[in-house]
């Protein structure tokens, strides 16, 4: 089914031809269209429009409203202040745009435009090593960027990009060769994440030591990154090893958080190893990078050290290796030239956004990005404890991400369970929910504040039924599921014909949004903005549902239909805004 124009649109378009034809010498102008406190919409472009022909803003205004049919779409149109126009919707047009949405799976959300290919690298965890709190909100910010951004039609390239090469590997993979069962598994059965991740713990601690206390041991260590580094098979092979258990881990995280990663998406900086001497060529040869004591560089006007000297990216270093520089770089040239990406988008921590600043610029001048071809951080801030300090354990230790999802899920389900009896949820249900519940909490509480920022992690707050959280809007959704239920005979109908309460107005304005807010969310990268929808289209339904009853008392036909009908459209609005958000709605809470 074709998309649905949404009220401001078609109120928009009104508005905009009542100009062109009042004032035919300025062309197409924009109406300035804003959702209004006064009416339903405010027109605010008259203003500069009258300033520039030099005519007199009320009386231009008079002369578009003259021009502005009224009865089906538009009910009544108002001139206030210097030329504002206050516009409010007919409850016909209302009802008829949100009956059109409901007759299509997509809610009436149109597809973008000109959709391209955005390749997003998020969820970037470090082989053989703990995924702890640091890594939460690239993993969720990213998988909801990628949500949001398929919906609107865009192709998107999945890349994880892995911590899975470097001089650490040289002292691990000597440590295997020399003590061979390290990464022994117990039995033939499937290996639990947590089992994986004892097993690397433990082999890194054995290594570490004997790195710092075995000088022979280092040498022959570093000799092995030099093998690595040069493709040997069998320094590849345990290598490999350590790539396979450190997945079994990773993937039993992003499993708790709900979260699909499959495993041709994983590529991490070893997979533009091979690009590495070419990339470098090719900004040198253009002139792009510079050697500066015998290191390859990219200097920039505006980057300097505390010392006033130009501080640059180094590409390659001056004994031959080579720094996240090159690889980023590389992994561009991939993802444009391969992968044929219009946008990249990097979810990555807003400390490395100097870096990002410099590997941009460069991949610019070497015109690997140009105006077709765009790249983003999608910076984010620090998690927070409830002291507002970087979020630690009592011992001040960095918090492992797994005991954090697992004590949210444990919350959750402690309060799932003191609502159990009164909805009749079975244990396996108490279970399941709880999961759903605790998990979307997590996420909620990081997209509903705008990534940039920092946030504090409070769980009493998180799986809270009060206030901005995702188990209000679980609640919101699994309390109308329960109304659908308990409708007996009635079913949903749209019913144009009917005045509107101001309670079913306002929910059915705000139901209309939803597919310019998902524009909007998409463009920005601001996964927030639909977090925020959701949680005033809850809080909307709740002084609907207290004001407006819809089973009991019953109250006359068509009005409980239409009333139906609203709460209907609610449920299936809030479900598919949380599951882009990656958070499930339960049918029963």
């Amino acid at each position: 089914m074709a998309s649905v124009p949404s009220l401001a649109s078609s109120v928009n378009q009104r508005v905009a031809d009542a100009l062109a034809s009042a004032l035919p010498e300025a062309g197409a102008t924009d109406p300035l269209l804003r959702r209004s406190d006064r009416a339903d919409f405010q027109a605010n472009g008259i203003l500069a429009l009258a300033k520039k022909a030099k005519a007199n803003p009320r009386e231009l205004a008079t002369t578009v409203v003259e021009g502005i049919p009224t009865g089906d779409l538009i009910q009544e149109i108002e001139v206030s202040g210097p030329g504002f126009l206050n516009i409010t919707i007919t409850d016909r047009a209302i009802i008829e745009t949100l009956a059109a949405r409901a007759g299509d799976d997509r809610l009436g959300v149109p597809l973008a435009e000109n959709p391209g290919t955005t390749v997003i690298d998020y969820a970037q965890p470090n082989v053989a090593k703990e995924m702890h709190v640091g890594h939460l909100r690239s993993a969720v910010i990213g998988a909801a960027m990628v949500e949001i951004l398929e919906f609107t039609g865009e192709k998107v390239v999945r890349r994880h990009h892995i911590g899975d090469w470097g001089t650490q590997f040289g002292m691990l993979i000597q440590y295997l060769l020399e003590h061979p069962h390290e990464l022994d598994h117990k039995s033939d059965e499937e290996v639990s994440g947590e089992e994986a991740m004892s097993n690397l713990n433990r082999l890194y601690k054995a290594s570490r030591a004997l790195f710092d206390s075995d000088e022979e041991f280092k040498t022959r260590a570093r000799a092995r990154v030099v093998d690595l580094q040069a493709g040997d098979p069998e320094t590849l092979s345990l290598w490999q090893r350590f790539v396979d258990e450190s997945k079994i881990y990773f993937y039993s995280v992003f499993n708790k958080l709900d979260m699909d990663i499959q495993d041709p998406d994983v590529v991490g900086e070893s997979g533009y190893n091979d690009m590495l001497v070419e990339t470098c060529k090719l900004l040198e040869e253009s002139g792009v990078a510079v050697r500066s004591n015998g290191a390859l560089c990219v200097f920039f006007d505006d980057v300097k050290g505390p010392d006033g000297n130009p501080t640059p990216l180094i590409v390659q270093k001056s004994d031959g290796g080579f720094g996240y520089a090159a690889t980023d770089l590389s992994a561009i040239r991939d993802r444009v030239g391969n992968l044929g990406a219009t946008e990249l988008i990097y979810v990555v921590d807003a400390r490395q956004s100097l870096h990002f600043k410099m590997v941009f610029e460069t991949a610019r001048r070497a015109g690997w990005l140009n105006d077709e071809v765009k790249a983003v951080q999608l910076a984010f801030g620090t998690v927070l404890g409830k002291d507002g300090k970087p979020f630690k354990t009592r011992e001040g230790e960095t918090v492992r991400l797994v005991d954090l999802l697992d004590e949210a899920v444990e919350r959750a389900t402690a309060v799932v369970r003191e609502k159990a009896e009164k909805v009749g949820l079975t244990e396996a249900e108490i279970v399941e929910n709880g999961q759903y519940v605790g998990i979307g909490a997590v996420k909620y509480a990081d997209l509903s504040t705008s990534a940039a920022r920092d946030y504090k992690f409070d769980l009493d707050q998180m799986v809270s039924l009060n206030g901005d959280t995702s188990v209000y809007l679980q609640y919101a959704y699994a309390r109308i599921r329960s109304i659908m239920r308990n409708a007996g005979n009635r079913k949903p109908v749209a019913h144009p014909e009917l005045e509107l309460a101001p309670a079913e107005r306002a929910l059915g304005l705000h139901l209309d949004h939803f597919g310019e807010l998902i524009a909007e969310a998409a463009a920005d990268h601001a996964p927030h903005k639909l977090a925020a929808y959701l949680y005033q289209l809850s809080s909307l339904y709740t002084t609907f549902y207290d004001q407006c009853p819809v089973v009991k008392p019953e109250p006359e036909l068509v009005v409980g239909e239409n009333r139906l009908f609203l709460c209907d459209l609610t449920a299936r609005t809030l479900s598919k805004g949380m599951s882009l958000l990656g958070i499930r709605t339960p049918e029963k809470l």
